[in-house]
This record gives structure tokens, sequence and C-alpha cells, in this order.
């Protein structure tokens, strides 16, 4: 399940992350490595704001359609 489609307050873990490498390349600069848990901030109008590993960030709708998430 895409991580744009989860709930606030939920944390899941990361199973992988579709697109190009350059984007995948960005996000795991930023922490959204596979096997890594993510908690849902906040979120609204689809983009979210989230905690990984111990650090907030904020992910625009668009990419984070790209993290899968179980």
């Amino acid at each position: 399940m895409p991580l744009s489609l989860i709930e606030e307050g939920k944390v899941v873990t990361i199973q992988r992350i579709n697109g190009k490498s350059e984007t995948k390349q960005f996000l795991e600069k930023l922490g959204f490595v596979i096997g890594a848990s993510v908690k849902i901030v906040s979120s609204a109008s689809g983009n979210l704001i989230v905690e990984v590993k111990g650090t907030r960030v904020a992910v625009g709708k668009d990419m984070a359609a790209k993290i899968i998430v179980i």
C-alpha cells in the first residue's frame, strides 16, 4: 500500500520504493530505506509530515505514492 494512503498516527514499515534511481537515492538520503519504520504525523490533501529515523520530514503526495509500506 502506498504511504500516501496511510492514516495519521499509524506506524508502518517500508517494503519497497518505486521510481527512477534518482528518486530512490533522494529518498534514501532522507532515511526512507527498506525496513525503516515510518510514523504518519499529519496529513493534508495527500501531503504528509512523517517521522523516519527520529526526524520529521515533509513528503509531497506524488513522492509518498512511490513509497510502498506494510
